[in-house]
């Protein structure tokens, strides 16, 4: 702490309050965005800044769930993948039923419409093209004022039925609702299908939160790290958009005849 602020602070001590939602996002702006939890290959991973940095050992993990986002989104790429290679979207979609308008190439009008949103679309006819996935910020109970982490849910681990006591994530916050009770009020256990040929997740309630980390979680969903979290971003690729690169226009036979009066041309055929 600086001089001046300790002697502000000395003569003012009320000023140290629940710190504002600008402060906050200007506070925490790139330091936290960047966190999130894969299930790549089957495993929990914690990755920052694009590389992963720890791996759970265990088949499950428990977490509390501090902000969702309403919907599913979608997202299509041509093309297979390649691993570490980024790679724009073809045509994505934040609410899952049409497209974003910043898409250049819409695939069609309709998500529920498009030939990429059927079963058996994608490569080797398994699933569909276009993936859709649910965003999800979640923090550890033991850490409930820690880092802020973002996990991406594909179909998989968000539709289907529940399995002994164990429900994929969208069935499961449907549970909870129709007992009056909110997801960031539990400790939710999330554990892989084993069975399951792809990374697939159940999840289960483990535990009520404790009373005192309430209000430390109500903070937590209410950051711009857990905004961030929900939101659907997209990588695009940068257009060069030089003037010198823009299309020469077409001339029809009127046009030429203009620019041939303007700069004096004669047709040396009269």
């Amino acid at each position: 702490m600086t001089n001046d602020l300790w002697d502000i602070l000395q003569n003012n001590p009320s000023l140290q309050t629940d710190l504002d939602e600008d402060t906050i996002a200007v506070a925490t702006s790139g330091s936290d965005s960047t966190k999130r939890i894969s299930i790549r290959g089957g495993s929990f991973h914690k990755v920052v800044d694009g590389k992963e940095v720890s791996t759970v050992e265990d088949d499950y993990m428990k977490v509390i769930i501090v902000k969702m986002a309403h919907v599913a989104s979608r997202t299509y790429y041509e093309g297979a993948y390649e691993e570490g290679k980024p790679v724009a979207p073809a045509c994505w979609s934040t609410d899952s039923k049409v497209p974003d308008t910043e898409v250049s190439t819409p695939q069609a009008k309709l998500c529920d419409m498009c030939e990429f949103s059927i079963r058996g679309s994608g490569t080797g006819g398994m699933g569909a093209a276009c993936k859709l996935s649910w965003r999800v910020a979640v923090v550890l109970p033991d850490n409930p004022s820690g880092d802020v982490m973002q996990m991406i849910l594909p179909a998989t681990s968000v539709f289907g039925k529940e399995n002994s006591g164990k429900w994929p994530f969208r069935p499961y916050v449907q549970m909870l609702a129709n007992n009056s009770v909110s997801a960031s009020n539990v400790v939710t256990k999330m554990q892989f299908d084993l069975e399951s040929s792809i990374p697939k997740l159940y999840f289960s309630p483990a535990a009520a939160v404790n009373a005192k980390d309430v209000e430390i979680l109500k903070k937590q969903a209410k950051s711009s790290t857990a905004e961030e979290a929900i939101k659907m971003n997209v990588y695009k690729v940068n257009v060069n958009k030089s003037p010198f690169n823009k299309p020469k226009p077409i001339l029809n036979e009127n046009d030429i005849d203009t620019l041939m009066d303007k700069w004096g041309v004669q047709d040396k055929g009269d």
